[in-house]
């Protein structure tokens, strides 16, 4: 008696769950793919431009850093020399290619630090983007 209970239960649950998803995708819950943004985000990016800044610290100093530090730059041209002292060829070429975006990514990182400078000024100048 108490599992026909426990089933009857289940089974009116999920389909009061379903017939709540179907009436939630029939109000359109998503925007249409035509709709354009109001703003430009302005109050969200100054709001968020102190963690990308310490993110882009953080990731140049990981890029930049000696042999002993995990993700540089001299630590995986170590791996690459390895490789080809060991005769790797294949894992060779595969640190090799590697090392190259790596070496890519620093003068990016470098530009969106130079990048989010001005935007931190008109931040602090413009209430964090609260007005106009």
């Amino acid at each position: 008696m108490r599992t026909a209970k426990t089933t009857a239960l289940a089974l009116t649950t999920v389909a009061t769950l379903l017939a709540t998803a179907g009436a939630a995708s029939a109000d359109g819950g998503t925007p249409s793919p035509g709709s354009t943004p109001t703003g430009d985000g302005a109050k969200a990016l100054c709001k968020r431009v102190p963690k990308i800044e310490k993110r882009l610290e953080r990731a140049l100093d990981r890029l930049q850093g000696d042999a002993a530090q995990r993700g540089s730059i001299s630590r995986l041209e170590k791996r690459v020399q390895n490789a080809r002292k060991a005769g790797h060829s294949e894992i060779e070429t595969y640190l090799n290619d590697k090392l190259t975006f790596r070496r890519s990514l620093v003068p990016t990182l470098e530009k969106r630090q130079k990048d989010l400078a001005p935007v931190k000024s008109w931040c602090e100048a413009n209430k964090d983007g609260a007005g106009k």
